[in-house]
């Protein structure tokens, strides 16, 4: 089963809010999930992000692969940096 964390839209049209989920990539990107992470608001200035760090850590160890746009927000939130560095640091 391929996991990926991406993004699923929620709110009304041309009001996007979403939803940082952990789904199987064969699920349509508003289907079913396994679960939530975080939620981003690109609507507010500066845009709002809310996310689980631990929940994140934790599915990136088993291997599930971010989306490019969500790979973007964690770069900015650092939470890639903590993943890189946990998953090399010397034995």
């Amino acid at each position: 089963m391929a996991v990926k964390i991406r993004l699923k839209r929620m709110g009304s049209k041309k009001n996007p809010f979403y939803r940082m989920v952990v789904a199987d990539s064969r699920f349509p990107r508003d289907g079913r999930y396994i679960e939530v992470v975080g939620t981003y608001s690109p609507v507010e200035e500066p845009a709002k992000v809310s996310i689980n760090e631990e929940l994140v850590l934790d599915w990136l160890a088993k291997g599930a692969q971010p989306s490019d746009t969500v790979r973007n927000i964690l770069s900015k939130e650092g939470i890639m940096k903590k993943h890189h560095e946990a998953k090399y640091e010397k034995k």
